[in-house]
């Protein structure tokens, strides 16, 4: 029973992160810089994805519930943004190239906040929060951002592994999961709001 909810919470997180996605653009941003000054932005974007989405999983609902909206509101918007976001990733030809940034802020933003914690994430955090209860994510999204650290950390023989066309099938797979998971937290949505 654990194993399958630790599952049920681990596969949306990974998928909203989609890692293979952040991987060019992780490159991009640290190519021009030193293995030390590299540690040091995977350091900073971790921990910045860390308490940004801790901060919404804690606060979150409560502002929602401040303003009027309900946890059904939010999965149906959830879900159709989810479902929106991997659309424009499956028909995106090839992976976001990052913009020019200072190494000092590149961890934090743009890789911290928007590429790891980005609507998509933000979303799923909270639905599987109100599903599954706050230890159960967090947990979730503390492996996830384990993993993003080891792969970022490995990040050229990865791509060198898998290869660039491999990145973006991979990244298209992890998209039309990203699509189905919105559909679903819409249908659970619109079911919670007719009971």
């Amino acid at each position: 029973m654990i194993f399958r909810d630790l599952a049920a919470t681990f596969i949306p997180i990974f998928v909203a992160i989609d890692i293979f996605a952040l991987l060019p653009i992780f490159m991009s941003c640290t190519s021009n810089l030193s293995r030390e000054d590299t540690e040091r932005v995977v350091r900073q974007s971790v921990f910045t994805g860390f308490f940004v989405s801790i901060a919404f999983v804690l606060l979150g609902e409560r502002i929602f519930s401040v303003i009027g909206i309900s946890i059904s509101d939010f999965k149906i918007a959830g879900g159709s943004l989810l479902f929106i976001i991997a659309l424009i990733e499956i028909l995106r030809g090839e992976p976001r190239e990052a913009a020019s940034w200072t190494r000092e802020t590149v961890g934090v933003v743009p890789i911290g906040v928007p590429m790891i914690v980005g609507p998509a994430l933000l979303t799923t955090l909270l639905i599987l929060t109100d599903q599954y209860g706050i230890l159960l994510t967090i947990l979730s999204l503390l492996l996830n951002l384990g993993l993003l650290w080891v792969l970022f950390m490995n990040a050229h023989r990865v791509v060198n592994l898998i290869g660039r066309k491999g990145i973006i099938a991979l990244s298209k797979i992890i998209a039309i999961l990203l699509a189905a998971i919105g559909v679903m937290m819409i249908r659970i949505g619109l079911f919670d709001m007719l009971k």
